[in-house]
């Protein structure tokens, strides 16, 4: 079997290149409620953009934008939606569920 295969990580990244892929993957990481997943998350969307033209089209020095995308980090809501627009994504606010 000479199959070339691709690895999770490979595979994820590509998917993650696609906007409605992305904007899933990054709900799916809110609804966890931690910060650390969504952060985790966000870090992989930017992966696949790649962090160098990310940072460029943010206007966001690379470090902090490391920094930000860390698990320790912290990101601004200035910070973020700079982020999530040059992904050409957005935030949105929607009511809660009651059960």
């Amino acid at each position: 079997m000479n199959k070339a295969s691709v690895s999770y990580e490979e595979g994820l990244l590509q998917d993650l290149t696609d906007p409605e892929e992305a904007a899933a993957y990054l709900n799916a990481a809110l609804e966890e409620g931690s910060q650390d997943v969504f952060l985790l998350a966000l870090r992989d969307v930017a992966n696949a953009r790649g962090l160098t033209q990310l940072a460029r089209e943010t206007a966001l020095n690379r470090e902090n934008l490391y920094r930000m995308l860390s698990e320790k980090g912290n990101p601004r809501l200035f910070s973020l939606t700079a982020v999530l627009d040059a992904l050409g994504l957005q935030i949105a606010v929607k009511p809660k569920r009651t059960a």
